[in-house]
């Protein structure tokens, strides 16, 4: 079982309060998804996980504090998807894919065959693997980002940390790439955190939703629960409809102002 759990974290940045006092659970398998405006903390939160930004209070996997692990341990139980990535410009697709098996080979050593089918596997799945020889350079925006979530999945990691990993992609990638996601947590209890903008993407594929506004947690539960007219009116400054489709389905559709 590897669960997340955030306790009492808070994040600074000089003498500004990125994050508030901020309590989550995540169970193994799970997948939350934060959700808020630019500014609400939502990237802070993902960084400080994955041991980017200095923090305060506690984070925890299957019980075990990330501030008593190691950089090679850490990146051995959590993986990252960037907002904005920065991509070698001379390396293959396949070989930047093979970066996410580094966690698991010594110092020493050298990359398996094991790695090669794992990275070939990941590309297949992602639709990059007629992209394997080219170089990142010649990736567009949504190929770039299809490849970074392809190196996190190739890590192997049991906890998948994903900030707005389909702003860049196209309806159909979209689907594809969170499929995939959530397939491997159904059937590997992969434990997901992403941070989303897209409301109904968020309520699609979340199990729970956490809004964030100004540092603060200020709703959660199910994307039912969380994604009501009235509560995005508050924190979002905008009129919007939402539809609540018997399976669960939740749809958020802006209402156009008239003049």
């Amino acid at each position: 079982m590897t669960d997340l759990a955030l306790r009492e974290l808070t994040v600074r940045y000089g003498n500004r309060d990125a994050v508030h006092p901020l309590s989550l659970t995540v169970p193994s398998g799970g997948w939350l998804c934060l959700i808020g405006p630019n500014g609400a903390g939502k990237s802070s939160v993902m960084r400080a996980t994955c041991g980017l930004a200095p923090h305060g209070g506690v984070i925890a996997i299957a019980g075990e504090e990330t501030a008593a692990m190691t950089a090679r341990e850490r990146a051995r139980r959590v993986a990252y998807v960037p907002q904005a990535p920065v991509l070698p410009a001379d390396m293959t697709v396949f070989d930047y894919v093979l970066l996410g098996r580094s966690p698991f080979i010594s110092y020493f050593g050298s990359v398996s065959a094991q790695d090669r089918v794992i990275a070939n596997d990941i590309l297949q799945r992602l639709d990059l693997a007629a992209f394997s020889d080219r170089m990142l350079s010649t990736l567009s925006g949504g190929e770039s980002q299809r490849l970074v979530l392809a190196r996190s999945i190739a890590q192997g990691a049991p906890v998948l940390l994903l900030d707005e990993p389909t702003s860049a992609l196209d309806i159909g990638h979209q689907q594809q790439a969170l499929e995939l996601v959530d397939r491997l947590r159904r059937e590997n209890g992969l434990t997901v955190v992403s941070a989303m903008h897209d409301l109904t993407l968020a309520g699609l594929y979340a199990d729970r939703l956490a809004l964030l506004h100004e540092g603060h947690l200020v709703a959660e539960g199910t994307p039912a629960q969380v994604l009501r007219p009235e509560i995005l009116s508050e924190f979002y400054g905008v009129s919007v409809r939402v539809h609540y489709d018997d399976d669960g389905t939740v749809v958020v559709v802006p209402n156009r102002r008239t003049r």
